[in-house]
């Protein structure tokens, strides 16, 4: 998409530069609760897809966390970030922003309630903390092109926002899509500014193809970025008024919520009381015709927005060969037009296919038409129904320690390799229904089996029978790498039992 501005909108940023320096602290707060569905096989519902590097070097969420680092030229931004994600999901959030160079507040949610749940936790948060603030809020798993262009259109942002508006981002579309909503948008704010901000009319749900092309005709529909900006506390008196429920639970969440290391765990018996609810639904379809709380502004975004909601996305923006095919990994094309290849690795040959999707994982492959890639969810909801794990984890599964590869499983025995971390350790445990066999291949471990600490060095072993207290630790400076033999009669990871834990786990 190509990029315009104009100079309305420089002066603007320039205001909201000058606004926010002497007033409300920008708060970028990232949502982070995805499930994982739409980009299966290789997001799981364990890890979901802004974990994944889809269109660069780095995760969707480590992009996201540095979006707005260059907007503390124009305006007071906050030292942290604000990410509110699923407990499951805390530890690998948290490393993929260290790693990102980033602090973070991480905000626990314990069940999944949607985004206006989310985003009012967090908005009690940064009440809490700095009284007020104004929230730049952003999906965790969306990509943009032009940074420069994105924070200029974020700083307008803030100038209505600090009066008071609720505003959200919208896209002029370039093409009838199905897999967006839109917004109905009204007159220019500013009449001699038909490129700037416009009046909120309505929020409309994804269309069916013959609806979204008279959206397109008409220009007066745009693409919903899903990217908000408000103050905290303009956001809690709207939720307040259009969903007193969600208000209410969410307030006693935060109230009895408790610190926990670099987490804040809100109250889960409070938190499941509330609705489940998105923040369009929320407040943004009700506030275009009810006002007394706040107005709505639509600020155009042109950044080269995407949200990356299905595989076809994903080969819309991928750097494509001569024939239109995408390759990641090891990929063969022969042949073929418009296909999207992934590997994790494995080779991947694809002869004389069109319009197709083939992500290959080390547990599962799919291939899909691409006008079909939006129904990916069906299979997931279909492998979810029959308790299948390639709904949830990778074979590959990470842990705050390291991580794990399910390498090979019969009858009565599981073969894993475990990597941990220089400095980790794992919890100290006990199984009910399997012993355990520990191989070193790499580096050096210390082992507490129930009495007993020893040392084992590569190519040495170590048995851990069944019912026995153990614990497995890397104390040297390169990472530990193990195989692991389990046997016995039951091989689930529920039989883990946890008697001493570092990373607060049950």
């Amino acid at each position: 998409m190509t990029d315009t501005g104009s100079a309305t909108t420089s002066a603007r940023a320039t205001d909201a530069r000058a606004e926010s320096r002497n007033a409300l602290q920008v708060c970028p707060v990232v949502l982070a609760g995805g499930a994982g569905s739409r980009l299966w096989p290789l997001s799981r519902e364990q890890y979901p897809k802004q974990m994944i590097n889809l269109v660069g070097e780095h995760s969707l969420l480590a992009d996201t966390a540095g979006r707005l680092d260059a907007l503390a030229e124009r305006v007071a931004l906050a030292d942290k970030l604000m990410i509110v994600c699923n407990e499951e999901h805390r530890f690998t959030t948290a490393d993929q922003v260290r790693a990102a160079g980033k602090e973070a507040r991480l905000i626990l949610e314990p069940l999944a309630r949607d985004t206006a749940p989310a985003l009012t936790i967090a908005a009690l948060s940064v009440v809490a903390e700095r009284q007020d603030g104004i929230m730049v809020v952003m999906p965790a798993d969306h990509a943009l092109a032009d940074l420069e262009a994105f924070q200029a259109a974020v700083a307008e942002g803030v100038h209505h926002a600090a009066n008071g508006q609720i505003v959200t981002m919208g896209i002029v579309p370039t093409r009838p899509e199905t897999g967006y909503g839109y917004i109905h948008v009204g007159e220019p704010l500013a009449a001699d500014d038909e490129a700037g901000a416009r009046r909120l009319n309505g929020f409309v749900e994804k269309p069916y193809f013959e609806l979204a092309q008279q959206y397109v005709a008409s220009q007066r529909y745009w693409w919903n970025s899903g990217i908000f900006i408000m103050r905290a506390s303009t956001w809690l008196k709207a939720i307040r008024h259009f969903e007193p429920e969600i208000y209410e639970a969410c307030s006693a969440a935060v109230q009895n919520g408790k610190e926990d290391g670099d987490f804040f765990r809100v109250d889960s018996e409070a938190f499941a009381r509330s609705p489940s609810n998105s923040i369009d639904y929320a407040v943004m379809e009700p506030l275009s015709g009810d006002t007394t709380v706040a107005g709505g502004v639509v600020v155009p975004l042109a950044a080269g927005w995407t949200d990356l909601g299905s595989w076809d996305t994903v080969w819309q923006v991928a750097t494509k060969d001569e024939a239109g095919n995408v390759a990641q990994g090891e990929v063969m094309f022969e042949g073929a037009n418009d296909t999207f290849a992934h590997s994790d690795g494995r080779l991947i040959a694809c002869l004389g296919t069109e319009n197709l999707v083939v992500v290959e994982t080390a547990d599962a492959v799919l291939v899909a038409d691409r006008s079909r890639a939006q129904d990916v969810k069906k299979i997931v909801q279909r492998l979810k129904s029959q308790r299948r794990s390639e709904a949830v984890t990778h074979r590959l599964v990470h842990r705050p320690w390291g991580h794990y590869d399910s390498v090979d499983s019969g009858e009565r025995f599981q073969v894993k390799r475990i990597v941990v971390e220089p400095g980790a350790r794992l919890s100290l445990q006990m199984h009910h229904h399997r012993a355990e066999h520990w191989v070193v291949v790499r580096g050096t471990a210390l082992v507490t089996r129930g009495d007993e600490r020893f040392i084992v060095s590569e190519n040495e072993s170590a048995y851990i029978p069944l019912g026995v207290s153990h614990r497995l630790e890397n104390p040297g400076k390169m990472p530990l790498e193990i195989i692991e033999v389990q046997s016995g009669s039951y091989l689930g990871e529920d039989d883990i039992v946890r008697l001493d834990d570092q990373y607060g786990r049950q």
